[in-house]
């Protein structure tokens, strides 16, 4: 039988994730506190990730969740910024070259002579 996930928190920890679930302006983080105060009532990380949340999610992403959490608090649930697949075209230029990766203001255009 697999080792069950549990989540020990303090009364600061739980008003915290509580406060954060009901009123982040971040879906993603309401969600994840859910799942982290549902594994800390006692909930199988397997049952959170099936039917304890809007919509199903991969028990090993409930377990990087609680992970994140015990090393960095709520700030360890945020997504990271440069996280995440990159823009696959930029109007700027492709990065290479000089220059590239700067959008520069256009000339006006000259009245054209007739």
């Amino acid at each position: 039988m697999p080792k069950r996930l549990t989540l020990e928190l303090s009364a600061e920890q739980r008003a915290e994730l509580i406060d954060h679930r009901d009123h982040d302006r971040l879906p993603y983080l309401r969600e994840r506190c859910a799942a982290l105060l549902k594994i800390a009532d006692g909930w199988i990380a397997s049952e959170v990730a099936r039917i304890g949340l809007h919509r199903r999610y991969d028990p090993d992403a409930i377990y990087q969740w609680r992970n994140r959490y015990l090393a960095g608090g709520i700030q360890g649930l945020k997504i990271q910024p440069g996280r995440g697949r990159k823009p696959a075209f930029s109007p700027c230029g492709s990065g290479r070259g000089t220059g590239a990766g700067r959008c520069r203001p256009r000339r006006p255009s000259q009245p054209s002579p007739l």
